[in-house]
């Protein structure tokens, strides 16, 4: 998992419980306060008042009732304001089952509407879906300007992530290999089905046209290689471009720039492109005994015949380091604080370096701080993500990095805290020389949301015989999706389940720890919440259903 998506927290695995069917909040399933489980309620509140007033929707010859609860959620509100709250009322599991419980009744119901098809009456696929019919209550504010383009539509998951936006006033548009008519029956009429293949970059241009959000649902139908690379590698970078390509052309058509654009700082493609980068080198501490016997350091960058350039040399000096450094110039009116990190495309010989900015104002740099962010490379060509926020002080007691007060770069190599990397093959390896392949530094944008939704997986539940191949490919495509400048959320669900959903309270974490299940339609669920909140852009996570830790491994709750 790469470093710039992961939490802060990662030695506790991470719980947080939220109910189906409401959009989410900066106080949903995305916080950062960590308390530790102390008890497990086991009586669930009563669900709705049977005297409720009912409405009823016929669906496939079932008739589903939805309850009206409106005013049993004001009595609630009311109840909870003037109840004293103990300590088993601000358990975390508590509350989360609660929430679930309270709203059970009303979610068995809609969730049944998953099973909507094409052989409904279009007249009732109307009414709910246009006409603000008995589903108008779960409508979110501006969904009907925004286009979710869904890639995989006819999966598991993606069957049911169609109807959910439909029923919540989305246009959707629906990526299709073939539209035969099994095809066409899976899918409610209201649904722009377009056909394309992911694999083939030519056919996703009609596809992307007017979309503003995806959600990637799409898997590999069997465990071949070509297969893997082509769906959930390929097809993911793909997608990614052709979305990138058209924001670009809307940008230019209105004589701007797309927001979603990534600011390119520095690209070495010649001589000339090194103009202004200083190799440097120093040390943190002079020790007088030690420095006859050191063999030096050194370091140069040039531009090779090969056409790279290359960063390398060695630190043989006890606390000796080396540097490249360079003042930055960004295009006029560009500033980096509409961005909210950096991404580098390098290669070489798997070393980690320190990359440093310096923030203050220009006209007087004596003024500046220094932050400073750890970069990990590996042997061979790689694109290394890093977020303004991930920088720390070098003083501790200066403030928070600002971007917009940045004006100079520096990359230093040091010999200390190095480790050899895994594709070195038990060849010894001499951890104080380096070698750094630059091809580009750019700046990634920053937004409000979530642009693409990918849904991964964690591995478990796959054969062990296929698990690695799978996982790889899997990896890769999350790795195109995050250097593609797009805000990004990916959901690696547990083994999926076919069941309603809404019924059980969900685990998040981190650290391919989780083994337990999921329901399709809280899959669902979780992509639909993450298209419009500002805490889901930019994360990663695992998924699944509530379980009991073993003995001396309780879980943590993630709450807000």
């Amino acid at each position: 998992m790469a470093t710039a998506t992961a939490l802060h927290h990662h030695h506790h695995l991470h719980v947080q419980k939220w109910r189906p069917g409401s959009s989410l909040s900066s106080s949903d399933f995305f916080g950062v306060s960590l308390i530790p489980t102390s008890s497990t309620p086991n009586n669930y509140p009563s669900g709705a008042n049977a005297g409720e007033k009912r409405r009823i929707i016929s669906c496939q010859n079932n008739n589903e009732d939805i309850v009206d609860d409106r005013k049993q959620q004001q009595q609630l509100q009311q109840k909870s304001k003037s109840m004293t709250l103990g300590l088993d009322d601000v358990n975390p599991v508590g509350l989360g089952r609660k929430s679930r419980q309270i709203f059970d009744e009303v979610w068995k119901k809609f969730s049944g509407l998953g099973q909507i098809s094409r052989t409904i009456d279009e007249s009732l696929d109307t009414v709910l879906i246009r006409e603000g019919g008995p589903m108008c209550e779960f409508t979110i504010p501006g969904a009907q300007n925004t286009t979710v383009l869904v890639i995989g539509a006819t999966s598991r998951i993606g069957r049911i992530v169609v109807r959910k936006l439909m029923l919540r006033g989305y246009n959707v548009k629906a990526l299709v290999r073939k539209a035969d008519q099994e095809v066409i029956d899976m899918l409610p009429r209201s649904v722009e089905i377009v056909i394309g293949d992911v694999g083939e970059p030519s056919t996703l241009r009609d596809a992307i046209q007017g979309c503003n959000k995806i959600i990637y649902c799409a898997t590999a139908r069997s465990t071949i290689t070509g297969d893997l690379i082509r769906v959930d590698h390929q097809g993911v970078y793909n997608i990614t471009k052709a979305f990138q390509d058209y924001n670009n052309k809307l940008a230019q058509l209105r004589a701007g720039k797309s927001s979603k654009s990534k600011l390119l700082l520095a690209k070495f493609k010649s001589e000339e492109s090194l103009d202004g980068w200083e190799v440097r080198q120093g040390t943190y501490f002079q020790d007088v005994v030690a420095t006859k016997y050191d063999g030096g350091m050194d370091a140069k960058f040039e531009f090779t015949e090969t056409g790279n350039a290359v960063f390398e040399g060695y630190v043989f000096t006890r606390g000796g380091y080396v540097e490249l450094s360079k003042k930055l110039t960004l295009p006029l009116g560009s500033t980096l604080d509409r961005y909210e990190g950096l991404i580098l495309s390098v290669g070489g010989n798997g070393r980690s370096f320190i990359l440093i900015l310096e923030a203050g104002p220009s006209a007087d740099t004596s003024q500046s701080k220094m932050y400073f962010a750890r970069m990990t490379t590996k042997v061979g060509f790689c694109r290394v993500r890093l977020p303004f926020s991930s920088f720390r002080p070098v003083k501790p007691d200066d403030p928070p990095l600002d971007p917009f007060l940045i004006h100079t770069l520096t990359i230093r190599f040091e010999p200390r805290r190095q480790r050899a990397p895994e594709a070195s093959s038990g060849i010894k390896q001499d951890l104080r020389s380096f070698k750094l392949i630059m091809e580009y530094i750019k700046a990634l944008p920053t937004g409000p949301e979530t642009d693409f939704v990918l849904v991964s997986c964690t591995g478990s539940g796959i054969e062990p015989s296929r698990r690695e191949q799978v996982l790889k490919a899997k990896r890769a495509g999350e790795d195109s999706l995050r250097r593609s400048g797009l805000g990004y959320t990916i959901v690696r669900p547990g083994p999926l389940q076919e069941e309603p959903g809404g019924q059980r309270a969900l685990i998040f974490d981190q650290g391919n720890r989780i083994s337990q299940g999921i329901s399709c339609a809280d899959v669902a669920d979780i992509c639909v919440k993450a298209l419009h909140d500002s805490s889901a852009r930019n994360k990663s996570f695992d998924v699944c259903y509530e379980y009991m830790a073993e003995q001396g491994k309780e879980l943590y709750e993630l709450v807000c």
